[in-house]
């Protein structure tokens, strides 16, 4: 039987998005533009946060946010309505990720000339999205207190990939078997250099920690 050659895809795809990725994170460094990706699992809270946090920071920077999803503008529309910043959306045809190129797609419809941070609102699961670069400065990820303390062991890759968690709804913290300490333990076992903040995005509880560490984050990239 004549061999058969095997070709990489998966090894493939993802030496191209790097290169990519390196790119446009470059490209973003020489206009002083700070791109953040945030990643979570649905209904953690990802929306209700940037509201808090950008109405904390709009009047120190200017901030454009990308909402992606599969589709709808509903995240982007209450984005809008509630910082008055400029928000648009990113359909992706399906796919539960973004990749630097398609990151690359969305930031050609911002003008980058008037925006000093943009926000990369991801597809909500914790998997696809942990997996592509999208060329951004950090990488931010929410974990939710009804999803469990456990979640660093059972997705390793997108803790070890987050510059910094936030755990979010501490409110409700009495009601659930979380344990805290312990998901700080997992979080740092998976990355013992990622920043861990806790908060309340209903209630604003700890928000100022969060907008304070992306304040540093962006003047730090612009000197």
């Amino acid at each position: 039987m004549d061999d058969v050659k095997i070709i990489e895809i998966k090894k493939s795809i993802f030496e191209d998005n790097d290169k990519d990725a390196d790119a446009l994170r470059g490209e973003l460094k020489r206009k002083g533009v700070y791109l953040l990706n945030l990643m979570s699992s649905p209904g953690s809270g990802k929306t209700t946060t940037l509201i808090q946090t950008i109405n904390r920071i709009k009047d120190k920077i200017r901030v454009a946010v990308m909402e992606a999803d599969i589709d709808s503008d509903v995240d982007a529309v209450k984005i809008k309505e509630a910082t008055g910043i400029p928000s648009i959306q990113l359909h992706t045809g399906g796919m539960c990720h973004l990749d630097a190129e398609m990151t690359r797609q969305g930031l050609d419809n911002v003008d980058l000339a008037d925006v000093d941070l943009v926000i990369l609102e991801n597809v909500g699961n914790l998997v696809c999205p942990a997996e592509f670069d999208t060329g951004s400065c950090r990488n931010a990820m929410i974990l939710s207190v009804p999803e469990g303390h456990d979640k660093p062991l059972k997705y390793p890759l997108m803790f070890s990939i987050c510059d910094v968690v936030v755990i979010n709804k501490m409110d409700v913290l009495p009601y659930f078997d979380f344990d805290l300490e312990k998901c700080k333990e997992y979080i740092h076992m998976r990355n013992p250099k990622a920043q861990v903040i806790s908060i309340c995005a209903k209630t604003g509880e700890g928000v100022d920690a969060f907008a304070n560490w992306l304040l540093n984050e962006v003047n730090n990239w612009k000197n």
